[in-house]
Parts: structure tokens; sequence; C-alpha cells
């Protein structure tokens, strides 16, 4: 019976270590940091322009849709449930976006978000 209990807490352990092992990752500065444009710069580009922003999400809008803002103009940012990693965003946490430009007619532009980092 030790055995197996004793068998049963190792495999544990070593499926815990492995995911540990590969939920990890780089915290440091960005490639692409340096190309951060305001969102009214960003709603002039055309569609499906890359964007790199900074500035904050003020509030949720359902369906993975949030407005974010950086004091120069609002946009909905969209973020893929999967790509919140567990982090927690607060309206007063300072965000970098990494995405595209999502401009459709009659329905507004959006940024379809890749990646986020809070800062």
């Amino acid at each position: 019976m030790k055995k197996i209990f004793l068998t049963a807490i190792f495999a544990s352990l070593f499926t815990t270590a492995s995911y540990a092992q590969f939920t990890g990752g780089f915290e440091g500065p960005t490639a692409g940091s340096d190309n951060i444009m305001t969102v009214k710069q960003a709603l002039d580009l055309s569609d499906n322009s890359r964007v790199v922003l900074k500035g904050r999400i003020i509030n949720s809008l359902g369906d993975e849709k949030y407005t974010f803002t950086d004091g120069t103009a609002e946009v909905i940012i969209e973020i893929d449930d999967e790509d919140w990693g567990g982090r927690k965003v607060t309206p007063q946490d300072t965000i970098e976006i990494f995405g595209e430009l999502d401009k459709e007619m009659f329905e507004p532009t959006k940024i379809e978000v890749d990646s986020f980092n809070i800062k």
C-alpha cells in the first residue's frame, strides 16, 4: 500500500514539475515595444495593419470584447478567453497589446489582440 501511495505522489510531483516547465515565460523587454502608437493613430491605419498599443481596458462588452483606451481615443479590442492565461487585469492596470486592426463595413473598428503584457 505504501508503495502505491509513494508512486502516486511521485507521479503527481513529476506531472506538476513538467507542467511548470511549460507554463513559464520570458519576463523583460518585448520586441516591438518601441513601435507603440496611440489608439488615435491606429484607427487611421488600413484594415489588417499590425498595431502595438499601451493603455487600459476600461470595461467589458461581453463576448470576449472590451473597451480599450490610451487617453487619445477608445477602441474595441477582442481577447480570446484562452489568451488570458490566468492573468487578471483591472481598469487601473496598464497593458501593452499586440494585434491586428479589423475594419468591417457596418461594424465598429476593433483590434484583434494576439497577445498582451501587463506593465
